[in-house]
């Protein structure tokens, strides 16, 4: 049986949840999150010096593209919470990475990160927790 887009993205956010708490940071998931017509990100995570607030993608092809929308939603969020935006995205058979919504590359419509981009200026999870 093969588990659904939504199901998938729940999991994948579940994981890191558990990851930031297991890390020592706190972190909350939005329920809801891109269905609700306030920007909202998917993960809100700090550890008393640094909060961020993440729009999480598990993805099976090497690109994604995210809606000029969405980013700029997440953007506004962030700034309104006085957080940090950035993506976190799993490539198939690769580790988390975290990347900071500046450095997606615009195009027409979108914003888009490749493989070969995440892994320029991406930060796994153990780099990315210890930056502070």
């Amino acid at each position: 049986m093969r588990i659904n887009t939504k199901a998938k993205g729940s999991n994948a956010e579940r994981e890191l949840f558990k990851m930031f708490w297991n890390f020592g940071w706190a972190c909350v998931r939005s329920a809801g999150s891109g269905s609700n017509r306030y920007p909202s990100p998917d993960l809100l995570a700090a550890n008393g010096i640094r909060m961020v607030a993440i729009e999480v993608k598990i993805l099976a092809d090497t690109s994604k593209y995210f809606p000029k929308k969405e980013i700029s939603e997440l953007k506004t969020f962030a700034r309104l919470f006085g957080a940090e935006p950035w993506v976190c995205v799993k490539f198939r058979s690769e580790k988390w990475s975290f990347v900071k919504v500046d450095d997606l590359v615009p195009s027409e419509n979108s914003f888009v990160l490749t493989l070969a981009r995440s892994n320029e200026v991406g930060f796994d999870f153990d780099r990315f927790v210890s930056l502070f």
